[in-house]
């Protein structure tokens, strides 16, 4: 049970939460969205704010470096104080954000105990962090869902974190047990929230596999007992291999009537949060460009879609000359110092993402020197603590973002991967593990193919030491088929 301290800890942090106001909650958001969508954002807010002007976009520089020798040109560059000598000061606002940030990295810090974390684990804990800010919206969709019930304050909070850990197929990536641990909560209460996730649509939600999540389907529409339903539910070895009349004999149905079920699983969805999925056939904007200058890697912000603002001279005439009421000189106060938040907001944005870059470059340099068998295992952690935040805020930084390289343009999600270490000492990273187990299964004889044990013991060969769980989990990451199911027959 947790103790006293835990509840100090939890009720301050609670707190200190009610104190984000809108501004802040605006400010986060403009350190998640893409480039191309920020300015969608800020268009928003022009419409909404009369003291915001936007600037020609004539002759602004993509060059970060160049903007960080001259204070003028920065994207949302604009005058720093009002008339009359009042300058618009935002460290209160700012240092929320930062004590909030110092908050979790001292819960999270204390709530991981003294044990080194496994590949498995840093695996997920980096897809927690980044359904945090999935472009899905998926997770909004089923709180929305949440809210709409009666759950207690521990079965919602267990709620936010098992909508967290799903996986892009809408399945769990923890065990019940497992949730309870990490968060403290009552495994009672776990338990009543994910029974209650299993009921949300998509059907299928929350299941922990694939045999699961189609039972689950089926009883949402009334069939879980059913022959469709006995056979997911006591026959699911034979329907994946499609033996079809293996199942009529064990379940002892007409032949017939196993094809008519096994031609209703069919029609059922095997990964129903794809649907929510981001539309892969989107024009993808770079928001930063990595480019070799000499000896040196220089970074290019792409700023083409970011309006340039300032705070309108018009209105600062009008406070100067004493004309307004005291409300309307309130009003107009409390608007120029929203329009000044957000270009601080967008300038600090620009800033975080180029620092995130120039740790990702130096962790990452034998990737931008030689391409993408050298890429290095690297967790957000690590990045979080060398630029001084928390994961959170590095995953908002990098969510939705590109960043092209000599090597093409990549999510920048890329380049956070756990990996291993060979029995030379070299780290390698799982999606280049990933690599040697789909060539090894390009090169295989497809009429004797590798079980996921044969492939373990050829990456032993090349000094991997990996379990055959792991093996098998990236190889139907890669879909690919298991051993019975690619063999050909002459």
């Amino acid at each position: 049970m947790a103790g006293p301290g835990f509840s100090q800890g939890l009720s301050q942090r609670q707190t200190q939460s009610l104190v984000l106001a809108p501004q802040l909650r605006q400010s986060l958001k403009i350190l998640q969205v893409a480039a191309l969508d920020l300015r969608t954002v800020i268009q928003e807010e022009l419409q909404e704010n009369p003291t915001l002007e936007e600037l020609p976009m004539e002759g602004v520089s993509l060059d970060r470096e160049k903007a960080d020798s001259d204070n003028n040109d920065t994207p949302a560059n604009a005058d720093s104080t009002e008339t009359g000598g009042e300058e618009l000061d935002f460290s209160k606002e700012f240092e929320i954000l930062t004590k909030l940030d110092q908050d979790w990295r001292d819960y999270m810090a204390n709530a991981g105990g003294n044990q080194t974390p496994t590949v498995e684990d840093d695996e997920k804990r980096q897809h927690f962090f980044d359904s945090l800010v999935s472009e899905t919206s998926l997770q909004e969709h089923l709180m929305s869902q949440a809210e709409m019930s009666d759950l207690d304050n521990d079965s919602m909070e267990a709620m936010r974190f098992l909508v967290g850990s799903l996986d892009d197929r809408g399945f769990l990536t923890q065990s019940i047990p497992d949730i309870s641990l990490q968060t403290a909560l009552p495994l009672e209460a776990v338990q009543t929230a994910h029974a209650l996730l299993q009921t949300f649509e998509p059907a299928g939600i929350g299941a922990k596999d694939l045999q699961e999540c189609l039972l689950l389907q089926l009883v949402a529409k009334g069939r879980g007992e059913s022959l469709a339903g006995r056979i997911i539910r006591n026959q699911f070895p034979l329907l994946i291999r499609r033996r079809i009349p293996d199942i009529a004999r064990r379940a002892a149905a007409p032949l017939e009537d196993v094809q008519s079920a096994v031609e209703e699983i069919g029609t059922l969805d095997p990964a129903p949060g794809r649907r929510f999925a981001e539309d892969n056939n989107r024009v993808v904007v770079p928001d930063v460009t990595v480019e070799r200058d000499g000896d040196e890697w220089k970074i290019h912000l792409n700023s083409d879609y970011i309006p340039r603002l300032r705070i309108s001279n018009t209105y600062k005439e009008m406070i100067a000359k004493g004309s307004l009421t005291r409300q309307e000189r309130d009003y107009v106060r409390e608007r120029m110092r929203s329009g000044r938040f957000l270009i601080n907001s967008i300038e600090q944005r620009q800033q975080t993402i180029e620092r995130i870059t120039r740790e990702i470059i130096k962790a990452q340099e034998p990737f931008f020197e030689e391409g993408v068998s050298k890429l290095q295992p690297l967790t957000m952690t690590q990045i979080a603590d060398i630029v001084g935040v928390h994961e959170t805020t590095v995953s908002r930084a990098i969510a939705n973002k590109y960043i092209r390289t000599p090597h093409g343009v990549f999510d920048f999600k890329f380049f956070f991967t756990p990996g291993y270490q060979s029995e030379g000492g070299a780290q390698v990273s799982n999606t280049s593990v990933k690599e040697m187990i789909n060539e090894l299964i390009e090169t295989e004889d497809k009429s004797r193919p590798f079980s996921d044990q044969e492939l373990v013991t050829k990456l032993q060969e090349k000094g991997l030491k990996i379990a055959r769980r792991t093996v098998a989990k990236y190889r139907e990451e890669l879909g690919l088929l298991p051993s019975n199911l690619r063999r050909e027959y002459a």
